[in-house]
């Protein structure tokens, strides 16, 4: 029953963080790329430090999911297939990977999380810029810089904010009783 029950509160968190992540793609800073400036990373990286890879995983997923299937839940209140299959689908793929590995960071040293979680924004803006290349026929330098290089500072600044974050929420989590140490 407690497995249950864990699993439960979980499922819950995941769901709930995925609703912050529709919030959060909402604030946003138009740019001529057409890859808007969003607080999308910092959602992204929160959800993973918060719930673990696993559940952090099925956070992104949902959010995605609710996208797919036309719910206005990407930046500039887009949704629908066409969205992820766009110039800045790969962004959005790329956050599954990025909150697995923030989740994986979490429980490690320093060091080591510093790594997973550049790791994740490095895989992110990867898989961003080869889906922005492919779509918009340019080539990958031009990509990258064009969505990629902008945004990194901003991005790494977002990884070490939500860290921060990340532990408030925990240390709220666990005063009211609510811990997350199995799950992470």
């Amino acid at each position: 029953m407690k497995m249950q029950k864990n699993s439960t509160k979980m499922m819950v968190l995941a769901g709930m963080f995925a609703a912050v992540l529709a919030v959060l793609s909402q604030i946003q800073i138009p740019l001529p790329s057409g890859v808007p400036l969003t607080m999308q990373t910092f959602a992204v990286a929160l959800i993973g430090y918060v719930l673990g890879w696993k559940y952090g995983i099925v956070s992104v997923a949902v959010w995605i999911l609710m996208g797919a299937v036309g719910v206005p839940v990407f930046s500039q209140f887009n949704g629908g297939p066409g969205v992820l299959a766009g110039a800045t689908g790969g962004f959005i793929w790329g956050f599954i990977i990025m909150a697995a590995l923030c989740g994986s960071a979490y429980r490690k040293k320093t060091a080591v999380s510093v790594v997973y979680s550049l790791l994740g924004l490095a895989a992110c803006h990867l898989i961003g810029v080869v889906q922005f290349s492919a779509v918009m026929k340019t080539g990958m330098a031009e990509s990258f810089l064009l969505v990629s290089l902008p945004y990194l500072i901003k991005d790494v600044l977002s990884l070490a904010a939500a860290c921060a974050v990340a532990k408030a929420i925990r240390a709220g989590l666990n005063a009211a009783g609510i811990s997350l140490a199995a799950e992470a």
